[in-house]
């Protein structure tokens, strides 16, 4: 029997493993680059889902089953999202740092203007403004999960987080063909490495945010979490917010303000 309110966690593989699997990724991308192979890439993306998976199914365990999460460990772990992702700001405010010092006072390697000589930038209110107002309605129908779920209406939790998993698959696919109508690339100046670096480390933030609405999704129809509960789904509400708003800042700046 436990005398203080904190978990002490079990003896756990997953660290470790999620390590060499994050590891071998990153080092199948770079070998998926030079030489075109991606063997070792499809080898660390399968570590890494197959731990996550371990690990998610552990924590559900401790979470729901074995009701180790107290009050205290639940303000915990809210405080280290709230960290998380002020760490993820400063993360993404290094890039607007990059983009906003060469685009107020561009140096001549790129012509002394904005955006630089030969980059032919993309029209704001084609497909940057369709993505925009699909991440705003996905904002909308994530707040309508989050209220329904405080008023222990779980059919309406459902169908809210159904039409955000879509509608941040939608986003994801039309990035896509958008990274395919460009004129430039990656390589083409400060702009083109600004703009893939942005926007692409935004779509990798709204793949995470998908699936951790996904995996909320799947343990609110198992019945794992309730109106005073739900750590987790408020977890994903608050980072799906937080990857709303950091679209409209590169919306605003990179796409309508830099073209």
């Amino acid at each position: 029997m436990n005398n203080h309110p904190y978990h002490l966690v079990n003896l756990s593989p997953w660290p470790i493993s999620i390590s060499m699997g994050m590891l071998t990724t990153m080092m199948g991308i770079v070998m998926w680059m030079k030489f075109l192979n991606m063997k070792l890439l499809m080898l660390g993306l399968v570590i890494t889902l197959m731990t996550m998976t371990q690990w998610w199914r552990d924590v559900t365990r401790e979470s729901t089953f074995q009701g180790l999460h107290t009050k205290k460990i639940i303000k915990m772990m809210k405080w280290g999202m709230i960290l998380f992702i002020t760490s993820e700001v400063f993360f993404f405010l290094s890039f607007f740092w990059a983009f906003f010092h060469s685009s107020l006072s561009p140096n001549i390697e790129i012509g002394m203007m904005w955006p630089p000589k030969g980059i032919k930038t993309l029209n704001p209110i084609n497909v940057p403004m369709l993505n925009t107002m699909i991440l705003l309605c996905s904002g909308m129908s994530m707040t309508w999960a989050h209220n329904s779920l405080l008023m222990n209406k779980v059919n309406q939790t459902k169908q809210s987080l159904i039409i955000t998993m879509i509608l941040g698959v939608y986003f994801s696919l039309i990035q896509v063909m958008e990274y395919f109508e460009t004129t430039f690339c990656m390589s083409d100046s400060i702009y083109g490495s600004v703009f893939f670096i942005m926007t692409g480390f935004h779509g990798i933030h709204v793949i995470i945010g998908t699936i951790f609405i996904m995996i909320s999704f799947i343990r609110i129809s198992k019945m794992h979490m309730s109106l005073v509960h739900n750590v987790g789904f408020e977890s994903s509400a608050w980072y799906w917010h937080f990857v709303d708003l950091v679209w409209m800042m590169l919306y605003i700046s990179l796409y309508w303000w830099g073209m």
